[in-house]
């Protein structure tokens, strides 16, 4: 195997040097191998082509573990080839087995930031700026250099937003890559195209509000009020409207109310509102 600066032997001696305190600096992948292990000669070159690939973006550092058991035993290597992808000192992230040079590109990309991800969070600053041109320009670039970036459709589609142009957002939606169906930025794209497009219909809050003084039950109101309030950031107020439409009107827009309310779970992730009117939900449906 040609002599790479990104991959290394390392022992006992050198370990803690060059994988413990080096992953504070980058992603150390160790492969923990044996010369009679079969599998473990078909993976080293794919992992050694990807660290060259990648030029430095990992370092790889091979660990013979006939010569090094102690370090095996530390490690709790009992299957060869285990590979271990070492952050801040310590394992995150491992596969076993000679897996095909496409899995492990994927196990990667988990963990190691490609020059596609940089330009994409720049265009990401730009969209947010305002700069719409300056993010479209970086985004084609993207799709050009590295089409299969898993970041790049969610991207474009943020865009599309960005511009009002919410017929291509939601074709673009329409047509969501399998791989990223169940894609947590996705679901969250889907529901501001939902609200975008729900607030733009209706007329301006203060009307709204005027209109559900003089009339409760006006179903159409109050939706139109929640997905502005939705698009103002003002969560909580949007969640007990549609609360009070579950109530009132169940029906309303095939369920609209609930399911806005699913749509504003994925946009607050981890929010502590989330918990708090899940569990609302949950008490007016069963």
């Amino acid at each position: 195997m040609t002599e790479s600066p990104y991959v290394v032997n390392v022992t006992e001696a050198d370990f803690e040097q060059v994988v413990i305190a080096g992953s504070s600096q980058r992603p150390v992948l160790v492969d923990f191998w044996a010369d009679w292990c079969a599998p473990c000669r078909q993976l080293m070159p794919i992992l050694a082509k990807l660290a060259d690939e990648l030029g430095g973006a990992f370092l790889l550092a091979k660990v013979d573990t006939e010569a090094e058991q102690s370090l095996a035993a530390a490690f709790g290597i009992r299957s060869l080839p285990t590979v271990q992808l070492f952050k801040d000192g310590r394992p995150v992230d491992q596969f076993m087995g000679a897996l095909p040079e496409g899995q492990i590109r994927e196990f990667l990309s988990r963990h190691i930031e490609r020059e596609s991800d940089r330009r994409i969070a720049a265009a990401a600053e730009h969209i947010s700026n305002g700069a719409l041109d300056t993010a479209a320009s970086l985004l084609a670039e993207v799709r050009a250099e590295d089409p299969d970036n898993k970041h790049l459709f969610p991207a474009e589609v943020r865009l599309a937003l960005a511009r009002g142009d919410y017929d291509a957002a939601a074709d673009m939606l329409e047509h969501t890559p399998l791989e990223l169906a169940t894609d947590p930025a996705v679901a969250r794209l889907r529901g501001e195209l939902a609200f975008t497009a729900a607030a733009a219909a209706a007329p301006a809050p203060a009307a709204c509000e005027a209109r559900l003084a003089d009339a409760p039950d006006d179903s159409a109101a109050r939706y139109g009020l929640a997905a502005q309030q939705v698009l103002a950031g003002d969560y909580a107020a949007a969640l007990d409207n549609l609360l009070v439409l579950m109530r009132k009107d169940r029906g309303y827009g095939d369920d609209a109310a609930r399911k806005g309310m699913l749509m504003i779970f994925d946009l607050l992730g981890d929010d502590p509102l989330v918990s708090t009117y899940r569990a609302k939900l949950s008490r007016l449906l069963y």
